[in-house]
């Protein structure tokens, strides 16, 4: 079902007082240089809270909140620590089969999940499973299909060899699941950052 995703009003209210503050910057001169310095300040600080809320639903603005770092993902000695987003959970920048994606890491997740685009541009190959797949999800069960990533890499981590179910019920939404977390040596979280450890940590110099 198609979702509008409108902005707040608030957004709307400080358009307006800076619009207002303009109007009256260019009958008092002296008031000119403060005014244009909170306008370019008030709409950098716009342009980022837009990055950063709406990325939760665009892929493209996804890739740009990666891009400015708001997903904070580092490797830290022999751990990849990942800082909890601003929708409360946590997304991994991973590059899978040479593309790079950004997915949400989900405990409650059985089986990676990956939408038919990112299958599609990772070459992997989906086929319908022998026995029919089928999920449950927060809109119902849905019947997918599966396939293998060869590689999926992010930090320090990299796993190889990877089930994974295809559906376009999953739209372009990508997850990591628990078959991939169970691989890890450990994976917590402290407080708002997700902590993965591997088994054999990779060069992240490579």
């Amino acid at each position: 079902m198609p979702v509008d995703i409108s902005a707040s009003p608030h957004f709307y209210l400080l358009l307006g007082v800076l619009f207002v503050a303009a109007v009256v910057a260019r009958r008092a001169p002296v008031l000119r240089t403060i005014v244009s310095l909170a306008f370019w300040v008030g709409a950098g600080l716009l342009l980022y809270a837009t990055v950063a809320e709406r990325g939760r639903f665009d892929p493209w603005l996804g890739r740009a909140a990666a891009a400015l770092d708001m997903d904070d993902q580092k490797v830290a000695g022999e751990e990849t620590r990942v800082s909890m987003s601003r929708d409360g959970h946590f997304y991994v920048r991973a590059r899978i089969g040479g593309v790079e994606r950004r997915l949400l890491v989900d405990s409650g997740a059985t089986v990676t999940a990956l939408s038919p685009a990112t299958a599609a541009a990772a070459g992997v190959e989906v086929k319908p499973a022998v026995f029919p797949v089928l999920l449950k999800t927060a809109n119902g069960t849905i019947k997918a299909d599966t396939g293998e990533v060869r590689e999926l890499r992010f930090g320090n981590v990299v796993a190889r060899d990877l089930a994974v179910v295809v559906s376009p019920a999953f739209g372009d939404v990508d997850v990591l699941g628990m078959n991939f977390l169970s691989r890890l040596k450990s994976w917590r979280v402290e407080g708002r950052t997700l902590i993965l450890t591997p088994h054999h940590p990779q060069d992240t110099t490579a």
